[in-house]
């Protein structure tokens, strides 16, 4: 399967902050790739080059078979882009708004109104096509945002951090969307900070860290490079933390962590069943009661924090985002 997308060795600095390191990144047709990372980490820079939006210092790279840099106005025909916030003009309609994409594109008064109206029943805003965009939800504009990215049909599409800023219900809509546009052979290229996102969508996911890929594969792969089951305790005093954890050492096949604020304890086992029923009996010994127990297989939020030293929590409320100093999202 040819690569719809190939970057090698893109650079990017701003004066002392290095946005992008070297990154090297391959996206096959077809299919969709997940850029994760702490913020600041460059997956937005990495965009916007791709996109032409911005020019990388060094470094090459090539969407749908098109050099970004010699040739940025043919490639600009063959993406579509959606940004963080919805790049629409809310005093329009939302029929408006596509018809506006389609002229914009060169396609024609019939084939721009045709294809406004395809797209609206599409995304379900049919009812609401002859509405101002200023009383859609923020749900409905973000679909309106995505619809305006697929007018012109573009086999490679650049979606970044789409659901941003989404209440659950619209968040689970918008993923069926991006679903059935995988399914029928877009690429996509998605950025997110959600890791159940990357989870659900993702054929393959990189993790970005200071401007560059440290770790690729699916999401099985890159849990499997964490290791086995975890076992995962609620004690009924952060006190006895300290106790659990001696109690639990022979127990464990890696580092033991404490969560003193949940009076968690998480402990990295092989052969979680037989683990578990040891655990309770040493906790038991101990005289330390457990108010929950569990025991699960490494999450992509421990693959972070294996690999960027981050919480996904971390990756999510944080404010320092070398990104956001070159500007929003756009299309």
């Amino acid at each position: 399967m040819p690569d719809a997308i190939v970057a090698e060795g893109l650079v990017k600095k701003y004066g002392h902050l290095v946005a992008l390191d070297g990154l090297d990144l391959s996206v096959p047709e077809g299919t969709v790739t997940a850029l994760l990372g702490p913020n600041g980490a460059g997956k937005t820079t990495a965009v916007r080059v791709l996109t032409t939006l911005l020019v990388p210092d060094s470094g090459r790279a090539t969407v749908a078979g098109v050099d970004v840099l010699k040739d940025p106005q043919l490639l600009r025909s063959r993406i579509g882009t959606s940004g963080q916030y919805a790049a629409v003009d809310e005093y329009l309609t939302g029929f408006e708004n596509l018809e506006m994409v389609g002229r914009l594109y060169h396609m024609g008064v019939q084939r721009s109104k045709d294809r406004a109206r395809e797209l609206l029943e599409r995304f379900r805003l049919a009812d609401a096509a002859d509405r101002p965009v200023k009383g859609y939800s923020g749900g409905m504009r973000r679909r309106l945002d995505l619809a305006g990215a697929l007018v012109a049909n573009p086999p490679v599409l650049f979606l970044d951090e789409p659901t941003t800023g989404l209440d659950p219900r619209a968040r689970l809509d918008l993923w069926d969307v991006i679903e059935e546009l995988v399914a029928g052979g877009t690429t996509l290229l998605l950025t997110t900070q959600y890791l159940e996102e990357a989870d659900r969508l993702a054929d393959s996911i990189a993790v970005i860290d200071h401007g560059r890929v440290i770790a690729e594969g699916t999401s099985d792969e890159l849990k499997a490079m964490v290791g086995g089951d975890r076992i995962e305790l609620i004690v009924d005093h952060a006190d006895n933390l300290a106790i659990a954890r001696q109690a639990l050492e022979g127990l464990a096949h890696g580092e033991i962590r404490l969560e003193p604020g949940m009076r968690r304890i998480i402990v990295p086992v092989e052969d979680g069943s037989q683990a578990l029923v040891d655990a309770i009996g040493q906790l038991s010994k101990h005289e330390v009661k457990i108010q929950d127990v569990g025991l699960r297989r490494p999450s992509l939020d421990d693959v972070f924090l294996s690999l960027t030293g981050h919480e996904a929590e971390e990756l999510v409320n944080g404010n320092r985002d070398a990104d956001a100093q070159v500007g929003g999202g756009s299309r």
